[in-house]
This record gives C-alpha cells, structure tokens and sequence, in this order.
C-alpha cells in the first residue's frame, strides 16, 4: 500500500531538514531536486532558489531537474507546466513516484542536506527548519530517515514579560497557522480521493444499466461495489441514509 501523504512528508522533510507543511510547496521544484542530489550528490545545488514565489523561479529550478534526468537517462516524463501550478494532485503523483525512485537508488549513508544547500530553506510559505543532524549511516535504501528528539522540552513561564510573552504567542501563531494548513491538507486529499471513488461508482452504474448481467452473483461488479460500500468495524450507517436511491 502506497505512502500518506503526511508520511511522505515526513520522509521529505527528515531528508532534507526541511519543514514542508503542503505537498503544494514542492511545486517550487527545490526541494524535489535535492531528493535526486541526495542519491548522486552531485546537483548543482547553487543554481536552486528555496526562497522564491514566482513561477518563473519554479521553471528555473525544473530545468536543474530536467537535466538531472537527462544525465541520468530517467526517461520518465517531468510534468513541469502542471507542477509548476502547485496542485495538490500533481505534485502528490509526482512525490509518491520520486520516493519510490529514492527507495531503489538512495546509496545510505550520511547526508548534510543543509550544508549541500548552504543553509537556504523552502519558501512558498514552509519556512525553515531548524538544523537538524545529517542523515546518518542509519538510513538505508528504502528506509525513511528519522531524527532524534532525545532534548528535554521547555516551556515559557506565565508572566515572563512583554518580550517572552510576545514570543510565545509568535510562536502559537505558527502552530495554528501549520495545523490549519495540515487540515485543510488532509481535506484535499480526502475529496481527491472521494472524487476518484465516485467516478468509478458512476462507471459501474452505467455498465449495469447497459447490461444488467454485471451484477451476477460473484462476478467482478459485484465484488467492486462491495469493496466500494464497506465500512469500518464499528461504522454504522445512520437510518435514513443510503436508502434513496438516485436518479441519473
């Protein structure tokens, strides 16, 4: 079963000490780009701008991209008009096939993703991480890197003045701003996927009306639309709904 989209960012952003928040912000094509330089190492990294708005900044770092793949003989085809856009869909398609390209390729060992960079972080509002330890030995093609986060956890006392409380709200802020962004995340990935449920739903709906035999016991139909309508142990469909059945 293919990766969450909240896991593959997790992946991205230990990789690469990043802190993308939207799969929408790769379309800048920076962060994508280092992924490939964290399997050969040798991208110029100088030609990408993390720090950038503009789409014509996003078509100068494909390029990087594009000869990257070039060199390297990837005859996959790189959907930069698309990307470029900053769809969610486009950009998750292209992100799951990158991290299975990394699966197979990724050599292991250490990687200094913020060195390699020198120290630029994501723009398109995913701000930069704090530095984080390379990617060390541990990870292995295949594996996603994880950091440590052995430190004890403080907190700002009540009361400690105009600048700390200044602070600390700043700092709640951001986290609202990143939960808000996480959520209506999930609720584009989540209608994306209805959407593409409810189209085959539709398409077996009009092969039954063409021929009605589809919906033989034990056939094929049958066994979709079952997958189709379960639910989960526990889920009760509330009475009165599901019971109208509509018309086209």
């Amino acid at each position: 079963m293919g990766e969450s989209r909240q896991e593959l960012l997790n992946w991205l952003n230990n990789l690469l000490q990043l802190n993308i928040t939207r799969v929408e912000q790769l379309g800048t094509g920076a962060a994508l780009t280092q992924v490939f330089d964290s399997i050969y190492g040798d991208v110029p990294m100088s030609k990408l701008k993390f720090n950038v708005n503009t789409e014509y900044a996003y078509l100068n770092n494909f390029k990087v991209l594009q000869n990257v793949f070039t060199q390297r003989g990837i005859d996959r085809p790189l959907p930069v008009e698309r990307l470029v856009k900053c769809k969610f869909q486009d950009n998750l398609e292209f992100l799951q096939w990158t991290k299975r390209y990394w699966d197979q390729f990724y050599p292991g060992g250490e990687y200094d993703a913020v060195a390699r960079r020198k120290g630029q972080a994501t723009g398109g509002g995913g701000g930069g991480a704090p530095p984080r330890a390379p990617a060390s030995a541990a990870v292995k093609r295949g594996t996603t890197p994880t950091v440590g986060g052995g430190g004890a956890r403080t907190r700002t006392p009540l009361g400690g003045g105009a600048i700390g409380g200044g602070m600390g709200s700043a700092a709640l802020q951001n986290e609202i701003a990143t939960l808000k962004d996480s959520v209506l995340g999930l609720e584009r990935e989540r209608d994306f996927y209805f959407s593409k449920l409810r189209d085959i739903e539709l398409l077996l709906q009009e092969a039954i009306g063409e021929d009605p035999t589809l919906e033989a016991e034990g056939g094929l139909v049958p066994k979709i639309q079952a997958i189709l309508y379960s639910t989960e142990e526990g889920f009760e469909i509330p009475e009165g709904e599901g019971q109208d059945e509509e018309t086209f």
